[in-house]
């Protein structure tokens, strides 16, 4: 693959957001991530943005997150994950977004 160089235009206006959780959800054509803002001790979250890729371009960020993650790893140490305890949840419902 070739490398091509694009410019960027990021509107001065268009503010950076945090998401500490995501919710992934497909369809034949598309994939849509709802990046929240879950809100410790509420059992709340916000929603922060609602982004939509074609399956293609969702396999390419899977790739390009990997090597940005070992990238990262090999710079600042492994990443591991925090040890679940019994009242943590893996699996979380989502009301309030269909």
């Amino acid at each position: 693959m070739a490398n091509r160089e694009i410019s960027v235009n990021i509107p001065g206006n268009l503010d950076p957001v945090y998401s500490n959780r995501i919710q992934i959800a497909y369809k034949e054509d598309e994939f849509t991530f709802l990046f929240l803002h879950e809100i410790p001790g509420m059992n709340q979250a916000r929603g922060k943005a609602i982004v939509s890729v074609s399956p293609r371009h969702a396999k390419n960020l899977v790739e390009v997150l990997a090597k940005s993650v070992a990238d990262y790893e090999q710079k600042f140490g492994k990443i591991t994950a925090p040890e679940a305890t019994a009242q943590q949840e893996s699996n979380v419902t989502i009301r309030g977004y269909s």
